[in-house]
């Protein structure tokens, strides 16, 4: 149930990127305005993770996940009366951003089900949810072409009859200790843990870069390779339904082994066939295998680190810490769209783009390895 609840949140948070060049050509748009539309809502839904994950700790999953869904019906639906005028379209994007916290829903829930040797599978197939990108992706575009409204009222109904089952069939565990101190005592307590910016760090590269890809790469595909809306959809979809299937295989190796020797490994393949990329080779095959080896890593990466957090962090924190380590990675997806539009706007090239993300995972990728790995499970908690 809260892997459900994630892909149907995770594909309302995304509706707008698969429809962006729409908005683009229909509002005459430039590549820096379309850039913004789609990285607003991930700027919202990132720094609402921190709130909605103290707010679980207090609450339960039990509340929070059919209140967050209930609650995303409303932009979904305002995105119908919004889409000719870009002003509201942005403010209704801001309100989109709600769907993307449920991550810091999701992760305390399903971390306090499993024991510690195998919670980082379980994390992972819980973080397939990003799977609602691909949805998204694919779909979106293919329902707006039948109608231009469609996705949004498939969407609205997706959520609410969610939100229904969710509040009947989602269980906090019985000996769940709601915590009773205030917010911000509890923002303050994850905050001051020095694993939380390490993993925030490390979380910003792998996840964010997952994001940051999702929201933008059917613009990059379709203005630097010249694909048809329908195909770049298509193929970015594809981009992240391999992220979705390395999730887990990052979290049970990390099972098995050290979990920041994962994420050094799966950064390392991320820097590596970044750089591939930088050099613009031709959509077939070399650019297919080196965004695609790119989505394998950063899925990867996504799941050694929250195996990490499931280690570290003790029960009642990890919404807390969850929430902070999720805003940042997610604000780690905000940021590459803005930069890669206006590079392009400015350079006419995305090579410098792909560069920085290539310097980006080859830092992450020395600090997991030699500071991460000096983490060890406690088996206290």
């Amino acid at each position: 149930m809260a892997t459900l609840g994630f892909t149907l949140t995770f594909w309302a948070w995304d509706l707008i990127a698969p429809l962006a060049t729409g908005y683009k050509d229909r509002l005459g748009l430039s590549s820096l305005q379309q850039s913004l539309l789609v990285a607003i809502p991930v700027l919202v839904g990132s720094v609402g993770r921190i709130p909605v994950g103290a707010l679980t700790d207090r609450y339960g999953a039990k509340l929070m996940f059919p209140l967050v869904s209930a609650l995303t019906v409303v932009p979904v639906l305002l995105l119908v009366l919004v889409k000719d005028d870009y002003v509201p379209l942005l403010a209704v994007a801001l309100l989109l951003g709600l769907g993307g916290t449920t991550f810091a829903i999701g992760v305390p829930l399903v971390n306090s089900w499993f024991p510690p040797g195998r919670r980082g599978f379980a994390l992972g197939v819980f973080g397939m949810g990003t799977g609602g990108v691909a949805l998204s992706g694919y779909f979106t575009p293919r329902m707006a072409a039948h109608g231009e409204n469609l996705p949004f009222y498939v969407v609205a109904a997706a959520l609410a009859g969610y939100a229904v089952l969710a509040a009947v069939l989602i269980t906090d565990r019985p000996d769940r200790v709601a915590s009773t101190v205030s917010l911000a005592t509890r923002l303050r307590r994850a905050g001051g843990l020095r694993i939380t910016w390490e993993l925030s760090a490390l979380y910003a590269i792998g996840f964010g870069g997952v994001v940051a890809f999702g929201v933008y790469l059917p613009t990059y595909l379709k203005t630097w390779y010249a694909l048809a809306p329908t195909d770049a959809g298509a193929r970015a979809a594809g981009f992240a339904l391999v992220t979705v299937v390395f999730r887990p295989l990052g979290g049970r190796l990390s099972d098995r082994f050290h979990p920041a020797v994962v994420t050094a490994a799966a950064l390392a393949v991320v820097a590596l066939f970044a750089v591939v990329q930088a050099f613009d080779p031709p959509i077939a095959p070399v650019a297919t295998v080196a965004l695609l080896a790119m989505a394998a890593g950063l899925g990867a990466a996504g799941g050694s680190v929250f195996a990490l957090v499931s280690q570290v962090t003790p029960q009642a924190q990890v919404g807390s810490v969850t929430g902070i380590v999720g805003a940042v990675g997610g604000l780690g997806g905000f940021v590459p769209p803005l930069v890669m539009g206006g590079i392009y706007s400015a350079k006419g090239s995305y090579s410098i783009g792909f560069m920085l993300l290539s310097d980006l995972a080859l830092a992450g990728c020395v600090y997991a390895y030699g500071r991460m790995r000096t983490q060890r499970p406690d088996p206290d908690r």
